[in-house]
């Protein structure tokens, strides 16, 4: 199977975090410059202080195009600072990792299926919901470790559906910024064959491997939702995964979905109810497929969980820091105030924050 390549290249002309400035500035296309001496006659010699009238008109002209000139100067160097707009937009630039508040951002890591109705059964027996539940908490160690104390291991007890619409209510109690549902994926059972494994029968498909990334039109921060989809593609293919492109195919019939980006494998899945009923943007990882007998061995290693949690925390990173952020804004001391009320003021201000 081809791998896809990295998902995002930064413009030329797209700028970093500090170098962006407030009230951008744009140029219109460069100025044509004619000459001044062009337009010049010389006066007639001849009338009384005509000599005299020319140098004080050169000499005044003379500094004219010396200041057009400083001027033009100007205007060129801020032109090579500050790229003119097209019609088109710029593409993403990359985040700054550093303007991520990650002590404050909160992401719910949810475990897929349950104890008691576990989801697909591998290749070897064992239930999807121990590849997810193994694959989450490495997930949100992940995150834990690199500065984001506030992640949430979600795990439910509840049957779907109304376990499914318990994990999204309590995802938006949480007030999450982010939401990633963990699973791993199976192929529709016809597309599955027989085979013995410890002297028991189980059912495989080596036919496709990989992961996929699905986020719904539905949720209430659609734009958000594939953004992050495709900064985890991104971070999961630099590591050296690609995503599975079978649910594109004809032979998934009714779980056949919309490739929404095909450099990053984010598909379109509105019905799913865990993407669509959260306020803030999620999606939902298949993080392999355990009915393939290969991957099945790498998904439950433990260098394959390491791998794939790094990938989700660097994501992570790179969608807090594209976030924006309220500003501070200062509180303007007025100057008829004295001492005591201008402090006041400022404490005031702060404790409402």
């Amino acid at each position: 199977m081809t791998r896809s390549c990295c998902l995002v290249r930064q413009a030329p002309g797209s700028y970093k975090g500090k170098n962006r400035r407030q009230g951008e500035e744009t140029t219109h296309g460069q100025a044509a410059r004619g000459s001044l001496w062009a337009t010049v006659t010389h006066p007639d010699v001849g009338h009384a202080g005509g000599t005299v009238c020319y140098e004080r008109v050169v000499n005044t002209l003379r500094r004219a195009e010396a200041a057009l000139l400083v001027g033009l100067s100007i205007l060129l160097l801020g032109a090579g600072r500050h790229p003119a707009r097209g019609g088109e937009p710029a593409a993403t630039a990359e985040p700054e990792r550093g303007s991520c508040r990650r002590s404050a951002f909160r992401v719910v890591v949810d475990v897929g299926h349950t104890r008691e109705v576990p989801g697909a059964v591998s290749a070897r027996g064992v239930p999807e919901y121990t590849f997810n539940l193994q694959l989450g908490t490495e997930i949100r160690q992940a995150l834990v470790d690199a500065g984001f104390k506030k992640a949430v291991l979600l795990i439910t007890a509840a049957a779907p559906p109304l376990g499914l619409v318990e994990r999204a209510a309590r995802a938006n109690g949480l007030r999450a910024d982010l939401f990633i549902s963990v699973h791993h994926d199976s192929v529709p059972v016809r597309l599955l064959e027989t085979w013995q494994y410890q002297g028991r029968e189980n059912h495989f498909s080596d036919r496709f491997t990989g992961y996929a990334i699905f986020m719904s039109d539905d949720n209430a921060d659609r734009a958000g939702s594939l953004q992050f989809g495709r900064f985890l593609g991104r971070e999961l293919q630099a590591r050296g995964l690609h995503y599975t492109p079978h649910y594109t195919l004809p032979l998934m019939g009714k779980r056949r979905r919309q490739l929404l980006d095909a450099a990053a494998g984010v598909y379109r899945y509105d019905q799913l109810i865990v993407l669509r009923e959260s306020r803030m943007p999620a999606v939902l990882l298949e993080a392999g497929s355990i009915v393939n007998r290969q991957e099945e061995v790498e998904l439950a290693s433990r260098e394959r969980r390491a791998l794939v949690g790094a990938a989700v925390a660097a994501a992570v990173e790179d969608f807090c820091a594209a976030r924006p952020h309220p500003k501070i804004v200062p509180v303007k001391r007025p100057s008829s105030a004295g001492p005591g009320r201008r402090r006041g003021r400022v404490n005031s201000a702060a404790s409402a924050r």
